[in-house]
C-alpha cells in the first residue's frame, strides 16, 4: 500500500449491489480478503469471499465494562463500531515460531526454516482509528532503527479499505485523539456510507494508485457535489456523538509529575490485571519469548508470543519483579501510553478507540482516570 497525505483524492460513488464486485475486484489481485463478521456474538474479523458475511444491521452497544450485538432499523453494513479484535494480529501474530531444533546423532541441531508465503491481505472495513493505530505499529515496528522484519514484509503486502465512522460507541473517544472518526490517509479506498429513505450508497475515496486501479476496474460514478455534502454532514455528525473524551493538553507532563498520585493506589484495588486491555488495544506490542522441549529432550523451540505489563512475570528480573502491585502496572501502562510513549516514538500509543474500557471486566476507563488525576492536580 502506497497511500500517502499528499496523494491528490478523488470521490466516487459505489453502490450497495457493488459490494461484492469489490470484494471480488480485490480477491482477483491475489489478496486474501479480510472483514468483519458475526461469530459468538460479537463483531471479529475473519476472511471472507462474499458481501454477505459482513455484518448488515447490526450495532454494538459499548459502555464501560459492557458491550452487546444488537439488531438495527436500518439494513446499514457499516452501522457497528469496532469489537475486541484489531488487524494487528494479522500484522504481528499472537504467536510465532522462531526456530526449532531436533537431536541428531547426540547433538542439537537446528532444523531449516520452512519456506513461508507472505500473505496479501485486504483488510476491508478498517475505522480511523484503526488505520492511526497501524501507523503507530509502523514507527515501533519498522520506521525506527530496529527492523521487525515479519512485520515488514506483512505490512508491505497489505491493502486497506477504510470505512469512515458515522456512529460512534459509548466509549470511543477518537476526536480527543485526532484520529477520527474521519480517515485522512493510510489507506487504498476509504468508504462512507450514507443511507436515507431515498438511497443507500457508499462514497469511495481513493487514496492510492491502487484504490484508482479498483475504481477504474469497477467502473464507479464521480460522486456529486451534495454526495460530498452529504458525507461531511456524516461525518460532522459522528464527531458530536463521541461516547468519551479525554483533555490531552499537556497530558504527558501531567502523567509523568503524578507518579506517586493516590488515583493510582484507587485503581490498583479495581484493577484485576486480567490484561484484557493490552490484548485488545491495538498499538500495545509487549512481546515474550519461551523456550520448550519435548517430553523426550530430542526437540526444542523457540517462540514469541504477545505478553502484557500487567503479568507480574513481565517486569522480571535478577532479584524479582520490579512492578509488584496492581497500582505500580496500570500505573506503568497508562503512563507509557499517554505520555512516555511520545518520548520514545513523538505520538501518543492511544488512538482512541475504547477497546480497553469496553473490555475491562470492572469497567476501568482511562479518560476517567485521567481526568480525576488532572482535576486533582490543579493549583500545583
Amino acid at each position: 500500500m502506497s497511500a500517502s497525505e499528499s496523494f491528490e483524492k478523488s470521490k466516487f460513488v459505489l453502490r450497495v449491489d457493488q459490494l461484492q464486485s469489490l470484494i471480488d475486484s480485490l480477491r482477483t489481485r491475489g489478496y486474501r480478503t479480510v472483514g468483519p463478521v458475526i461469530r459468538d456474538c460479537s463483531v471479529i474479523y475473519d476472511e471472507i469471499e462474499h458481501a454477505e458475511q459482513l455484518p448488515l444491521g447490526v450495532a454494538d452497544e459499548q459502555e464501560a465494562g459492557f458491550y452487546r450485538v444488537k439488531k438495527r432499523k436500518e439494513a446499514g453494513y457499516f452501522t457497528y463500531v469496532v469489537g475486541a479484535q484489531s488487524w494487528k494480529k494479522y500484522l504481528i501474530p499472537p504467536r510465532y515460531s522462531l526456530w526449532k531444533a531436533a537431536q541428531e546423532n547426540g547433538e542439537m541441531k537446528l532444523l531449516a526454516d520452512e519456506p513461508t508465503e507472505i500473505p496479501r491481505y485486504a483488510f476491508f472495513g478498517v475505522r480511523p482509528c484503526e488505520i492511526a493505530a497501524i501507523a503507530i505499529q509502523d514507527r515501533v515496528y519498522q520506521d525506527g532503527p530496529y527492523v521487525e522484519n515479519l512485520y515488514k514484509e506483512r505490512r508491505s503486502a497489505i491493502a486497506v479499505i477504510a470505512v469512515n465512522c458515522a456512529h460512534p460507541g459509548g466509549t470511543c473517544f477518537c476526536v480527543s485523539m485526532n484520529t477520527g472518526p474521519e480517515v485522512n490517509s493510510g489507506f487504498d479506498l476509504a468508504l462512507t456510507e450514507l443511507q436515507d429513505s431515498a438511497r443507500h450508497i457508499f462514497v469511495a475515496t481513493t487514496g492510492s494508485p491502487l484504490g484508482v486501479d479498483i475504481v477504474k476496474s469497477l467502473k464507479l460514478d464521480a460522486a456529486t457535489p451534495a454526495d460530498v455534502a452529504d458525507e461531511a454532514s456524516v461525518i460532522k455528525r459522528a464527531s458530536a456523538k463521541m461516547g468519551r473524551k479525554i483533555d490531552t493538553s499537556h497530558i504527558k507532563e501531567l502523567l509523568q509529575r503524578n507518579d506517586e498520585h493516590p488515583r493510582w493506589t484507587d485503581v490498583g484495588n479495581r484493577c484485576m490485571n486480567c490484561s484484557n486491555c493490552t490484548m485488545v488495544c491495538p498499538t500495545c506490542f509487549c512481546m515474550t519469548v519461551e523456550d520448550t522441549t519435548d517430553i523426550t529432550g530430542k526437540t526444542a523451540e523457540r517462540t514469541r508470543r504477545w505478553d502484557s505489563c500487567f503479568t507480574i512475570e513481565f517486569s522480571h528480573i535478577h532479584g524479582g519483579a520490579v512492578r509488584t502491585s496492581a497500582s505500580a502496572r496500570y500505573r506503568h501502562w497508562m503512563t507509557h501510553k499517554l505520555a512516555s510513549w511520545q518520548d520514545q516514538f513523538g505520538v501518543s500509543g492511544c488512538v482512541g478507540c475504547g477497546r480497553c474500557i469496553t473490555w475491562c471486566p470492572v469497567g476501568i476507563d482511562i479518560t476517567e482516570e485521567a481526568a480525576a488525576i488532572r482535576a486533582s492536580s490543579r493549583g500545583e
